[in-house]
């Protein structure tokens, strides 16, 4: 049996399917979107929170995107999955740092570039985001120095999640210059084939 996989390629969403891309795995996508489908009595027997994406594969119901991701990496194993325990641990330190230290800042930024979801374009707003996003990109910047991904040798679930969040400040415009190992290596995971296939998703709606 496949993994199926309920949201929309423009949300959270859009991280799982490019894990499931990256992967291999076969899997069903099912559009779901927030408030006009996650309200239904049929979707909340899949995850009463009422909110997407939510994995389903078999017996297994997942939710919350970067818990998905840890699954998707677990199940299909190779590069993408841990190789060790420390690599487990860096997987769920670099996940909650990114939800944690960027995401929100990430949102407003973007929301108040384009006036989107109920924001007005406000570039007072933006600069209030990127000043707050200035002290974990420093961090990230300061960890990305002389190596090309941040555990090991290799593209893994850890990029994935972490660029899955940065690459909104692609979408907000935001000038990364002053970030230059953060600028190569979110280069380097955006153009991976996979994210460009949910990227063709999200076009397509």
């Amino acid at each position: 049996m496949s993994i199926t996989l309920y949201g929309i390629a423009a949300s959270r969403a859009s991280r799982c399917l490019w894990a499931l891309e990256e992967t291999g795995l076969p899997y069903q996508h099912v559009k779901t979107v927030m408030r006009k489908d996650t309200g239904t009595p049929e979707f909340l027997k899949v995850n009463p929170n009422g909110r997407i994406p939510v994995l389903v594969d078999g017996e297994v119901v997942v939710f919350e995107s970067l818990a998905i991701n840890s699954y998707i990496a677990s199940k299909a194993g190779g590069d993408l999955a841990p190789k060790d325990l420390a690599e487990s641990a860096a997987l769920m330190q670099w996940s909650l740092w990114v939800m944690t230290e960027a995401e929100k800042a990430l949102l407003d930024a973007m929301f108040h570039t384009l006036g989107i979801m109920g924001r007005q374009k406000d570039p007072d707003k933006v600069a209030e985001a990127v000043s707050i996003l200035e002290r974990p990109f420093k961090v990230l910047n300061q960890e990305l120095d002389k190596k090309n991904w941040l555990v090991g040798d290799r593209f893994s679930m850890i990029d994935l999640n972490v660029a899955s969040v940065l690459s909104w400040a692609k979408t907000a415009r935001l000038d990364l210059s002053a970030f230059p190992n953060i600028e190569r290596w979110l280069t380097a995971c955006l153009g991976r084939p996979a994210f460009g296939r949910v990227r063709e998703m999200q076009k397509a709606g």
